[in-house]
């Protein structure tokens, strides 16, 4: 294992397919002390490769004690190689693309030393999309989740609602919190959320971070743990760019929901590299912002993961 960490890929097959994926090991990896786990999930016409590169996720990685999961969506699945977010098939628990990720999450814990209660899971647009289907579908496995210029969950249900969504917001984000809360079924609970959108997003504009931000503030109030009225706002500058920043805690002081507003950033990944597409140099690191963010929040109450396997090559 180089200074650097040390890259290993895969694949993994389920009842919905089969889907390739780039697993990153930081340095402080031995095999023997359990590290925290972040999927991370690409946005479309990237692969993991491309994403792992504009977000510069596996240096902030090494820094921090942080092993990373890329899935790799592919053509073949969709021909921009988008994550089907916007496709009910994939909206479900134990079926389509969800599953995929899900296993191929725990075939990462059976054969790596992953601590079981820090795995978390975020991506960019279309993957941002997916991650908070993955913490509605899975908020057992998942202690928080990140949404990095995406959508809200149940913000379309064909290719034509998710142009309407991307180009003017999802439906109210109350009764879609509901509907949230439905899918989790009784491993119903506060997922932490946090946020990251541009302002300048001609893509996917900024009005779906604060429908998201609202949904998962209402999941908070149904599941019984409704963020304090007080709301921590900061603004201030980071790599050029202006940002606004607001933190709602709940009673006890943890913080459920975290949003970055970053002004003149587009469709891109504050503060990533040109080395990846849809990445920006300016602006807040959303990589060592999401990092801190994840490694605050832990599950009380682990789902057990299977059996541990040997390692995989």
């Amino acid at each position: 294992m180089s200074g650097a960490g040390d890259v290993r890929e895969g694949s993994y097959t389920g009842a919905a397919g089969t889907r390739r994926w780039r697993l990153y090991l930081p340095p402080a990896y031995d095999g023997g002390r359990a590290l925290p786990l972040v999927v991370l999930l690409h946005g479309c016409t990237q692969d993991a490769a491309d994403l792992a590169a504009g977000t510069r996720m596996d240096e902030a990685a090494a820094a921090a004690g942080v092993m990373v999961l890329y899935p790799e969506q592919g053509a073949a699945h969709n021909e921009k190689k988008c994550w089907n977010w916007y496709d009910p098939a994939h909206q479900r628990r134990d079926a389509g693309e969800p599953s995929l990720i899900a296993g191929m999450t725990r075939q990462i814990m059976a054969g790596f030393t992953v601590d079981p209660a820090r795995v978390y899971v975020g991506g960019i647009s279309a993957g941002g999309g997916m991650a908070v289907i993955l913490a509605a579908t899975y908020p057992e496995l998942y202690a928080a989740a990140a949404s990095h210029s995406g959508v809200a969950y149940g913000a379309a249900r064909d290719v034509a609602s998710a142009l309407v969504a991307m180009a003017g917001g999802a439906p109210d984000p109350r009764p879609q919190a509901r509907a949230l809360l439905e899918a989790m079924g009784a491993r119903a609970r506060p997922v932490p959320l946090f946020v990251v959108h541009g302002a300048a997003d001609a893509v996917v504009r900024a009005v779906n971070a604060r429908q998201t931000v609202e949904q998962f503030l209402e999941l908070a109030r149904l599941a019984g743990a409704e963020a304090t009225a007080a709301v921590e706002e900061e603004r201030g500058e980071a790599g050029g760019l202006a940002y606004a920043r607001t933190r709602h805690r709940d009673a006890s002081g943890r913080v459920l929901v975290e949003s970055w507003i970053v002004g003149g950033l587009g469709h891109a990944w504050s503060g990533g590299s040109p080395a990846g597409t849809f990445a920006d140099p300016r602006g807040p690191d959303a990589s060592r912002e999401m990092l801190r963010f994840f490694l605050e929040h832990r599950l009380a109450t682990p789902a057990a993961g299977p059996a541990r396997a040997p390692e995989a090559p």
